[in-house]
């Protein structure tokens, strides 16, 4: 089986990476790390450089952890392209970073996260920054 992590090059993705990776690890699962930019973004900080892609693979392989990373466009709605990727692979779990909002943050701008949370079929596993499993 497969764990799908999704990653953004923030402090709470690279505490979902983490907590992927020891998950990985752990059930001697692969990985798969999703990258998301959005389509048609000019510039897009939640995209991860040819580098940090070399360097994420680097660390779950240093971990005896098999990866890949996947960074298909999305347009509108990031969530969709999440949990079709889950189905896709058939992720035995789903791992995400979680960051603090305000109620009316969350009211405004929505999450993706609680989407994720809320529309999945499958485990999801919920990590903040600063907290290791």
């Amino acid at each position: 089986m497969t764990i799908l992590i999704g990653y953004v090059p923030t402090p709470e993705g690279e505490a979902a990476l983490d907590t992927g990776i020891a998950e990985g690890k752990l059930r001697s699962e692969n990985i798969v790390i999703l990258n998301s930019p959005r389509k048609g973004a000019a510039v897009d900080a939640t995209l991860a450089s040819a580098d940090q892609v070399a360097a994420l693979l680097k660390r779950a392989h240093d971990a005896g952890v098999p990866a890949s990373i996947r960074q298909p466009g999305h347009t509108d709605d990031l969530t969709d392209e999440f949990i079709d990727i889950a189905d896709e692979i058939d992720a035995s779990l789903i791992v995400i970073g979680l960051r603090r909002r305000s109620q009316v943050g969350k009211f405004i701008l929505g999450s993706h996260s609680q989407r994720i949370l809320l529309q999945a079929d499958r485990p999801v596993l919920a990590v903040k920054a600063g907290e290791k499993s």
